[in-house]
């Protein structure tokens, strides 16, 4: 079982895998920092201030009693589901720009076409007696 294991992990598919995983991993907190610092700033300067992670619809105000909170507040916090939504399209976006480029490399490389296979001893004495059988038939 170990052995069968071993080789299921070993293979290259996984290994690829694994890998790609942990690009995306990384990939991922690009991405955050690049739409939570740069682009939810603007975008939230040009809609008047609005700081989209405060943005939420409040269901029931938070309790608050000789200053504790006995019951916290109940939101539905759409800001972040506007944010969580651009995170995902700037993804898109880059994913559909290096899978385009990849693409068209593929497409300018010339491709090389495999050689014939090699004719057997038999086909070859094959075609030999064929080859005489038409010249005698000529001949007559």
């Amino acid at each position: 079982m170990w052995k069968e294991f071993k080789e299921f992990a070993m293979r290259g598919s996984v290994i690829d895998m694994a890998v790609g995983v942990i690009i995306g991993g990384a990939f991922s907190a690009v991405v955050n920092s690049i739409v939570n610092d740069i682009f939810m700033p603007i975008i939230g300067q040009l809609l008047a201030g609005v700081d989209f992670s405060d943005l939420k619809i409040v269901l029931s105000q938070a309790v608050v009693e000789a200053g504790e909170v006995v019951q916290p507040e109940v939101a539905i916090g759409y800001g972040m589901l506007i944010q969580k939504i651009i995170n995902f399209l700037i993804i898109a976006l880059c994913l559909f720009a290096v899978i385009k480029s990849i693409n068209s490399l593929k497409k300018s490389e010339p491709k090389e076409e495999p050689a014939p296979p090699e004719k057997s001893a038999e086909v070859l004495l094959l075609e030999e007696i064929r080859d005489s059988l038409k010249e005698g038939s000529h001949k007559q």
